[in-house]
Order: structure tokens, then sequence, then C-alpha cells
């Protein structure tokens, strides 16, 4: 698959229209400080589409991206250690839990980021149950693969397989691309 056109649509916090459109909807979500909105951009091929932030905590919306015209890329607000008082750090924990388990959302696929030089946190584990609960279909992306040495990265992706027990594990570098072709046909099988 080739992405030829990324647009962005909207960003909600609540009910919207734009849940039951008609496009699929393939959604990205991991910790803040994941690497999220580079990962969309790298995929994407447009630098400045998802606005990043040296900051954590900046996306507290729901943001939808028109692709080719033909389905959605969604990005969901980083959980975690955003810099943000508690009260806001809870509202955008149950803004994620809200569209993935009581909004009229059906994600095509959802991609869970985890950083590959941690692993997953008691949070991505608390992710990947809700997602199974849900019975939704999702992939683990371990970003970051650039950052790791290359001794240690061997020893980084057996420890992810293993926390992944049996799901699908894709490893990716934003930076430098190593992935994309893989979690581009993912997402295509996924939309088709």
């Amino acid at each position: 698959m080739t992405i030829k056109t990324a647009e962005f649509i909207k960003g909600i916090i609540g009910t919207d229209p734009i849940l039951q459109d008609p496009h699929k909807q393939i959604v990205f979500v991991g910790r803040s400080n994941v690497g999220k909105s580079s990962v969309i951009n790298s995929l994407t091929g447009r630098k400045n589409l998802v606005r990043r932030s040296a900051e954590p905590g900046k996306t507290q919306e729901i943001n939808f991206f028109l692709i080719n015209r033909k389905f959605y890329l969604v990005d969901l607000p980083g959980y975690g250690f955003a810099k943000l008082p508690s009260k806001k750090r809870e509202k955008l924990r149950k803004l994620i839990i809200w569209y993935l388990t009581y909004s009229n959302a059906r994600p095509a696929l959802i991609v869970l980021i985890v950083d590959s030089r941690i692993g997953f946190t008691e949070l991505d584990k608390e992710m990947v149950k809700i997602v199974k609960e849900r019975n939704h279909s999702f992939i683990i992306l371990a970003n970051k693969v650039d950052t790791l040495k290359q001794s240690e990265r061997v020893r980084k992706e057996r420890f992810i397989i293993q926390q992944a027990e049996g799901e699908k594990v894709l490893f990716y570098s934003a930076k430098n691309g190593e992935g994309r072709e893989k979690l581009l046909r993912t997402i295509s099988s996924s939309v088709l």
C-alpha cells in the first residue's frame, strides 16, 4: 500500500458522528512519550501531519486523519506520566477507555505502541487487557529500535516477544523507517 494523501479531519473529546463513519479506523495508542506522533508521521511520509511535542501529554483529543480518502488513522491521547495535573491525566485515561470500550467506534486494528528500550509497563499491560476484553484486533509495535545497540537489541526483542504472549509484534523505527513496510502491509490487510 502507498499512502498518497493524509489529512487531519477533526479532534473529538466525546460522542461524535465520525465514530459511525463507514471508513475503517486504524487506532494508535501508547504511553506518553512513546513516539505515537512520530510513528504516524513516518508512516504517512508527512513530517508535520501530527504535531510532535517535547513535552508528553500534549495530545488531549482523539484525532482523526483520513488516509487515501479510504480509512482513518486515529491518534488517541498518550497514557501514563504526562506532565499534567492528576485530574487531567485521569480525564485522558477515561477518554481512551471510553473510545475503546463504550463509544460506537469499531476499530479495524489497534496498534499498541511500546518503547523497545523498556518493553511493557504496567499501563501497557492494562491496555492489552482492555483491548483483549473487547475482542479488538491488535498488534504490538515496539518503537525506537534505532536507539538500541546491536548487542542489546536481540535481548530486548526476545523480552518483548515473551511479554507479548503470542500476540503479533512489529519492531519499528520512526527515525529510519525500519518496519514501515511491514506495518503498511498489516494496515492494508485490515482495511481491505
